[in-house]
């Protein structure tokens, strides 16, 4: 196990304080036990738990107790006596919390000099499962990052359970629930396996929906990513088919990634979709998800945002192993150009460059099955190296709707609430009533017509309702007429694909 190897070349190397970024405690523990190669372990917690455990006897030399009241307490216990800590451990679990005390921080920082000099055989390993690195101990610490079990690890685990508990399961089962487990940890894989065998004694394709509300919890719990419900389908983007045939083409991929690797096609990293608000940016990235059959994760760059030094980078480098994890999936970006705003020119905010850098060089790097769609109304305002080439696979501008695409944005609206009336509607008299209206304002049209045919006690929508609402609504080339005009040069000066088959695109 890599982290494993890590704890013990940086323990032997002398580095004062390592930092295990992990969720599983007990897991954490059992490898530094495993690596301590006879130290005596000294264990400090939060609640003032103390206590000091022999790995070459394999006993506790002062069981577990809480009689200091604090880990400063605790910490300066020790290091009254701090020949007591010659070769050896000094584990400090909820590292997080114990470092909010300024009292634990300096003690902490003291044992890190006496090591670093020399005069000290010890480490410090803290385990959290949140980075939070004080001001003063940055130099000091080197931070460990457990990393998510791999598909051949998991599918181990389903068939170890499956084999101790007699449960008898098919390999294409087995490769799915592989598959489905990606991101979780062994204890939730294994609690997840008990739960469903509880239920009807055996393993089956409805288990998969424990597992998937899992994910969801585990993405809920992380506070940086959130999962999106599936609803809008291919079928609900009205036009846009140049965009729409390029994502049929990466679905075949997605859904055989084995196949597709074996014939030699690079793994698709993602899309940047541009262009006019309310087009159907957005809806793509949802449809995208739909399509490829894997869930969808949104990325809120703000979210990532921490008050300790190095812990916006932090949450970023969680967030994409998390999505890499739970890949194959789709991790959209929205408004991209806001998130990143500002960077390279005077002023621009020095954890947002950072932060920008790591995306950059991931996007570049990423092998993954984590699918990118990043989304932007001003490409203006984007960084240049971000519309590099090898960052995205393809870059789409998205305008205003034209005259087919109006009528089937029209058919789709007016057929999902009123499908009865769809027949009887002129769409012709309505797609000429709609220039320069985006997508988001026929379907604003579309909902304030059927309400007032509604408050208006007819029994069915008519034209003439529809037409009154458009009379009603100023679209959005009327607002924001000369920012659409600048924006529409810029896309065509950069040659960017439109996402429309119809001529005339830009």
């Amino acid at each position: 196990m890599a982290l494993k190897d890590d704890i013990s070349r940086y323990m032997d190397a002398g580095f004062p304080i390592l930092y295990i970024n992990t969720y599983e405690e007990a897991d954490a523990e059992e490898l530094v036990r495993q690596v301590a190669d006879r130290r005596k372990i000294y264990y400090i917690s939060v609640a003032g738990g103390y206590g000091c455990f022999d790995t070459g006897n394999n006993v506790w030399n002062v069981p577990p107790t809480r009689e200091f009241g604090s880990p400063g307490n605790a910490l300066d216990f020790l290091i009254g006596d701090i020949q007591s800590l010659e070769r050896s451990i000094l584990m400090i679990k909820d590292a997080h919390i114990v470092f909010e005390d300024t009292n634990s921080v300096s003690a902490i920082k003291e044992l890190a000099v006496k090591i670093g000099s020399g005069e000290l055989e010890c480490c410090v390993i803290c385990i959290s499962p949140k980075v939070s690195v004080p001001l003063e101990l940055e130099k000091y610490i080197t931070i460990l990052e457990t990393d998510y079990l791999e598909y051949d690890e998991i599918k181990s685990i389903v068939e170890r359970f499956a084999h101790k508990y007699g449960v008898s399961i098919t390999e294409s089962l087995t490769e799915e629930m592989a598959m489905a487990f990606k991101g979780l940890s062994a204890t939730e894989i294994d609690n997840l396996l008990a739960l469903a065998v509880a239920d009807d004694g055996e393993l089956t394709r409805g288990d998969l929906k424990l597992i998937f509300d899992q994910k969801k919890q585990m993405i809920l719990k992380s506070g940086i990513l959130e999962m999106i419900p599936l609803k809008e389908s291919i079928d609900d983007i009205g036009g846009l088919e140049i965009l729409k045939d390029w994502l049929k083409q990466k679905a075949k991929v997605i859904k055989n990634i084995n196949g597709a690797k074996a014939f030699g096609v690079d793994m698709p990293k993602g899309v940047l979709i541009a262009g006019v608000p309310g087009c159907g940016k957005s809806l793509s990235a949802k449809a995208a998800a739909k399509l490829f059959e894997v869930p969808l994760l949104r990325l809120d760059i703000g979210k990532l945002m921490g008050k300790y030094l190095g812990e916006s980078e932090a949450n970023f480098r969680k967030a994409i192993k998390l999505a890499e994890a739970i890949s194959p999936c789709v991790l959209w970006v929205d408004e991209l150009e806001k998130a990143f705003a500002g960077i390279g020119s005077e002023g621009g905010h020095e954890v947002t460059s950072r932060l920008f850098g790591s995306f950059l060089t991931w996007m570049q790097e990423k092998t993954g099955t984590a699918f990118v769609v990043a989304t932007a109304n001003d490409i203006t305002k984007l960084p240049p190296e971000l519309l590099r080439k090898g960052r995205f696979d393809e870059i789409f501008y998205v305008g205003l709707p034209k005259d087919t695409e109006r009528r089937k944005i029209l058919e789709i609206h007016i057929g999902k609430r009123r499908p009865m009336d769809l027949p009887e509607i002129d769409i012709g008299k309505l797609v000429s009533s709609t220039k320069g209206y985006s997508g988001a304002d026929i379907e604003g049209v579309v909902s304030e017509a059927v309400e007032m045919a509604f408050a208006g006690d007819r029994d069915k929508l008519s034209t003439d309702d529809i037409v009154e609402a458009i009379n009603g609504t100023n679209s959005i080339s009327e607002i924001m007429g000369e920012n659409l005009d600048k924006m529409k040069d810029e896309y065509k000066k950069r040659r960017l694909k439109s996402a429309s088959k119809e001529k005339g695109g830009y």
